[in-house]
């Protein structure tokens, strides 16, 4: 039987009170709930790494997308290449991937406290002192942890490589 891909696809973007209910059903069947955010505007290599080796930290991912809104505030006018419906699309492409919600603030603070999740990631770019969310998820019991990043890339320096190509 073949699954209809739109709808598996489509299935794992929520909105954060849907979202909500899918975490506490997960973690009252003892799955332990991984939270990461990000722009994710060129989906590359170093995204996929930092993705998968987050997923492997736990039983559901949860990804936290920055809306296009937010994207623009953070990386400028010209950002992002993608909107968030197709960036959403691509990482529920991922068979590691198991939630994600689109938000539209700068941070995901509201998200990582409403949501709760066991195990908060960001990249080894950050400390845990300055990672969004870290003490909410440690005071109710979660843990804080950061991976190491694929040197080389980001879809800043990809969009750089690109505009530089045609001179």
């Amino acid at each position: 039987m073949r699954v209809d891909l739109e709808r598996a696809l489509l299935d794992k973007i929520s909105d954060l009170d849907t979202l909500k209910s899918k975490v506490a059903f997960w973690q009252s069947e003892g799955d332990k709930v991984v939270f990461t955010n990000g722009v994710f505007d060129l989906l590359h290599i170093g995204h996929i790494t930092y993705m998968a080796k987050a997923a492997d930290l736990g039983d559901k991912l949860v990804v936290g997308l920055n809306a296009d809104s937010s994207v623009k505030r953070l990386k400028g006018e010209n950002r992002p290449v993608n909107d968030q419906a197709n960036r959403a699309a691509l990482l529920a492409a991922l068979f590691f991937v198991d939630g994600i919600v689109i938000f539209e603030e700068d941070t995901p603070l509201n998200l990582i406290t409403t949501l709760l999740p066991d195990i908060l990631v960001k990249g080894a770019d950050y400390t845990i002192d300055n990672i969004v969310g870290a003490k909410e998820v440690i005071a109710n019991g979660g843990d804080v942890k950061t991976i190491d990043l694929v040197e080389g890339y980001s879809s800043t320096s990809i969009i750089e490589r690109i505009k530089n190509s045609g001179t």
